[in-house]
């Protein structure tokens, strides 16, 4: 920008043109003493540092890797086995009977009221997981599934024919 004043040429003449006012040179000058950066202070972001002479990625000393630790006496046996107890240890939690139940809790809400969809989704959701249990009883995980999904058909039924009948009362 310049001191210029901003009132256009009655000649239409360009601002570098003959008849433009000429404008002063542009000048330079050094920062005073007030300015200048007194030696000893802080550094400037991205200024080289002065006794810096270790490089960050710097060769890495090689030296033999020893290994310590305790000594085990009997050097022939595994370090870990199973105990008996784990090994006789069975899986006795099941799944298929959880989801059978509340698939009838959900079917039996469902006959009645259509805010028994939670209990029936989450009855589909432990069918399908007993399902895919290899430790769970098949044709109880099916038996769940099918009731369960039922329950969410019946559910869903409730709330559609609730929702008209609040459409025509509103």
């Amino acid at each position: 920008m310049s001191d210029a004043s901003r009132t256009p040429d009655p000649a239409g003449s360009a601002a570098g043109g003959e008849g433009a006012p000429a404008l002063p040179p542009t000048r330079i000058d050094r920062p005073g003493i007030e300015v200048e950066r007194p030696a000893g202070s802080a550094r400037l972001p991205g200024a080289r540092r002065e006794g810096y002479t270790k490089l960050p990625t710097g060769p890495v000393g090689i030296e033999p890797v020893v290994v310590s630790g305790p000594q085990l006496e009997d050097q022939g046996s595994a370090a870990w086995e199973p105990s008996s107890s784990a090994a006789e240890r069975v899986d006795d939690a099941r799944l298929a009977p959880w989801a059978l139940f509340a698939a009838i809790v959900a079917l039996g809400a469902s006959f009645f009221v259509g805010w028994g969809i939670p209990v029936a989704v989450i009855a589909v959701i432990a069918s399908i997981m007993s399902l895919r249990r290899p430790v769970e009883s098949r044709a109880i995980s099916r038996w769940a599934l099918v009731l369960s999904l039922a329950a969410t058909v019946y559910s869903l039924g409730w709330l559609v024919w609730a929702g008209m009948q609040f459409e025509r009362l509103g």
